[in-house]
């Protein structure tokens, strides 16, 4: 099975690969537009790419959030994507039951922060055989990855990666300590950084979650310049106008500066 954490070795210049797209699926039409305009952009610049687009967000501030068109639909749409555009695309499963069905259509598999310390989930979505993309929750020190990653690899399946998504401090704020880059690379997995939702204010807007959109580009340097292989950024065409998560949602129209400098920065530090 193809492994969608690219093996960049023999790339002519340092590379990152890029996982983006919506915070969740609002509509076909803008799920489409936002993965062939990543496609084309990623193309361009030769940065390995993997489309990302939440069927479901289990995981809102408020009963009344919006979360998705749910299991089935949304993996019919990232399943008609996929096939349309020629793109691998990840989406995160919350139950273990999920993962088969999700194996079908999904390139690889996601596991929330808040549930990244559930062991059936991590060993149904393994057992797949597909890539597992685990992203590390905001209460857990990096060393305490090394758990998740034994937990994963008791499968046998060697095509994991662990997220740096920030951690909590204090109410509703999140920082992120660029020692963990280094400190989760010498785990053996690669290291992927969200630079979305380590800007998000957890619950900050009363009824939902905040952001400061204004620091992702910062954070994202930091984390290229610290040694990380991946890069996980949601963006969105309209981010005020999201429907999930738009605080922190990267403008669309601004991808291609932002990762240009990465780029630049990836080739400087090697």
């Amino acid at each position: 099975m193809k492994n969608y954490f690219f093996d960049l070795t023999d790339q002519p210049d340092p590379v990152f690969f890029l996982i983006a797209g919506p915070c969740v699926i609002e509509s076909y039409d803008t799920t489409f537009l936002i993965a062939q305009a990543l496609k084309t952009l990623s193309g361009r610049l030769g940065i390995p790419f993997i489309f990302k687009a939440s069927f479901d967000k289990a995981n809102r501030t408020s009963i009344q959030s919006y979360r998705g068109p749910g299991f089935d639909k949304g993996l019919d749409i990232l399943d008609k994507i996929k096939k349309q555009l020629e793109i691998p695309v990840i989406s995160d499963i919350h139950l273990p039951d999920q993962a088969e069905r999700a194996a079908q259509i999904l390139d690889v598999i996601q596991i929330p922060a808040f549930l990244c310390r559930q062991t059936d989930l991590i060993l149904a979505a393994c057992r797949t055989g597909r890539p597992v993309n685990i992203k590390k929750g905001q209460f857990l020190a990096p060393h305490d990855c090394r758990n998740i990653l034994n937990k994963a690899k008791q499968t046998g399946n060697p095509h994991i990666s662990i997220t740096e998504r920030g951690s909590s401090f204090g109410y509703n704020n999140l920082v992120v300590d660029f020692r963990s880059i280094p400190i989760l690379r010498q785990m053996g997995a690669p290291v992927i950084f969200d630079a979305t939702h380590s800007v998000q204010l957890p619950g900050g807007a009363a009824e939902a979650s905040s952001g400061e959109r204004q620091y992702v580009p910062v954070l994202a340097k930091a984390a290229i310049a610290a040694g990380a292989d991946g890069i996980f950024m949601e963006t969105h065409p309209e981010p005020e106008k999201a429907l999930c998560d738009g605080p922190n949602s990267f403008p669309l129209n601004d991808m291609e500066a932002l990762l240009s400098i990465l780029l630049s920065i990836k080739k400087a530090v090697g």
